[in-house]
């Protein structure tokens, strides 16, 4: 079997390698960078584990990343990345290893600072993305379980967002924006309903996948379609939803800086009067 050669030791425990195979590989051993010099041969049973950077700009900072980061967190990174991408029915965008790896490290230190960050749409972000939910709350067991710290729940959140953004392949800052504009618009919504909102309610999880997949429609260009009639009906049957759902698409628009079309507002209001109904009883 060919052997890699060292690109670059990042540290004792992590190099960048030439594989004969694969090319530029991030490899992971104990060990495996200790002593190593540049052009050095190595044996590919060395790496504990392997992972390709194919972007040569995530390359280069990962490559920035890895000397600032502890050692014991880089192995227990890899481990939850490559176990989130098995769990994941699609591809990993490979940036989580940057994005997820970074984050984490500074809300470690953020932790021996003293310094907690409160997470305000933690409920949106379990109903909304479950799975990817259940994935973070993974990634931060392993983290209490290995080094020995709790990120809290709160944190979970976060990771949850960074996990859809690699499985999406979109970016982190897009994720979170739509996530706080979910969580802006359910706060318009509980201030128009008398006596606000059940946020245990089943009505209300279907609110919140309702608004998700709106915001996606909406990115995606993507008509909707319902009759002048079915809105004549809907505005004259149910005029303070009808004018609460037309106030959330105006906010969605000026938010995604993209047009939203008129049947949104119908089937918002379907959501809305459900929602008014359960809580006035």
């Amino acid at each position: 079997m060919k052997r890699m050669l060292v690109s670059k030791v990042l540290n004792n425990n992590v190099i960048i390698a030439d594989d004969p195979q694969y090319g530029e590989v991030v490899a992971i051993g104990k060990g495996i960078g200790f002593g190593r010099a540049e052009r050095d041969s190595i044996e590919p049973e060395a790496a504990e584990k392997m992972f390709i950077l194919r972007s040569r700009r995530e390359q280069e900072q990962y490559k920035q990343l890895l000397p600032q980061v502890d050692e014991k967190l880089i192995e227990v990174m890899n481990e939850a990345i490559q176990t989130i991408g098995a769990r994941s029915a699609s591809p990993l965008n490979e940036h989580i290893h940057v994005a997820l790896t970074d984050h984490i490290a500074f809300a470690l230190k953020r932790i021996e600072q003293g310094i907690m960050f409160q997470n305000p749409f933690l409920y949106e972000t379990k109903e909304i993305y479950p799975e990817e939910y259940e994935l973070a709350e993974y990634v931060v067991g392993l983290i209490e379980d290995r080094l020995g710290t709790s990120l809290g729940p709160d944190e979970v959140g976060f990771v949850a967002l960074h996990i859809h953004s690699a499985i999406t392949n979109r970016p982190i800052g897009e994720v979170r924006g739509h996530s706080e504009l979910i969580s802006d618009l359910v706060d318009l919504i509980e201030q128009n309903i008398e006596g606000g909102l059940n946020r245990g309610s089943l009505d209300y999880s279907r609110l919140l996948t309702h608004l998700r997949f709106a915001i996606e429609r909406v990115c995606r260009g993507e008509e909707v379609r319902s009759t002048n009639r079915l809105e004549e009906l809907l505005a004259r049957e149910y005029p303070e939803m009808y004018s609460l759902a037309w106030k959330l698409t105006k906010v969605m628009e000026k938010r995604l800086g993209l047009p939203v079309y008129k049947a949104e507002s119908s089937y918002l209001t379907v959501h809305l009067q459900r929602l008014a109904d359960k809580e006035a009883l």
